[in-house]
């Protein structure tokens, strides 16, 4: 699919990964397009799945959730109904932002979100830590963000 992707393709995705909230009118106008052509490029990209969603990015730290938190979980046993039984429970947690399979000493990385170490402490141990062949939970605590970015390099 990006071997498809033209300069102006491209462009047009920057400019939504920076603002989604751009008209088509004002990405044509910043791609050098006209609005028809543009319109239908970024329809184009949305019915690829190219474009999943639009979405607004909220500040969490302005919304009392001022606590990250990468959680390595390693299970006791792998079967197939025990790993679709762990995920189906972390899609539920709102706390829960992003969750990856692994390959190497854990089977789950978790990035969890919370308003301060009492109420991670409440989420780790009323939720995550009574699901079925939980072994180990390792809590990784962020102590400032660096960087936090959903712009996805596209040169």
């Amino acid at each position: 699919m990006q071997e498809k992707l033209g300069p102006i393709d491209r462009k047009i995705l920057r400019l939504l990964q920076h603002n989604a909230d751009l008209s088509a009118a004002e990405i044509a106008e910043k791609v050098e397009l006209s609005q028809s052509p543009c319109w239908r490029r970024i329809h184009r990209m949305q019915e690829e799945g190219l474009i999943e969603r639009k979405v607004a990015l909220l500040n969490p730290k302005l919304l009392g959730l001022g606590m990250t938190v990468f959680v390595d979980i390693k299970l006791s046993a792998h079967g197939r109904k025990n790993l679709e039984e762990f995920e189906q429970a972390v899609v539920g947690y709102s706390e829960v932002l992003e969750c990856y399979t692994m390959a190497g000493g854990s089977d789950y990385l978790l990035k969890v979100v919370a308003k301060d170490i009492a109420s991670y402490e409440r989420f780790l141990r009323d939720h995550l830590l009574q699901r079925p062949h939980v072994q180990e939970a390792h809590s990784n605590i962020a102590m400032s963000e660096v960087k936090r970015t959903t712009e996805l390099p596209l040169d």
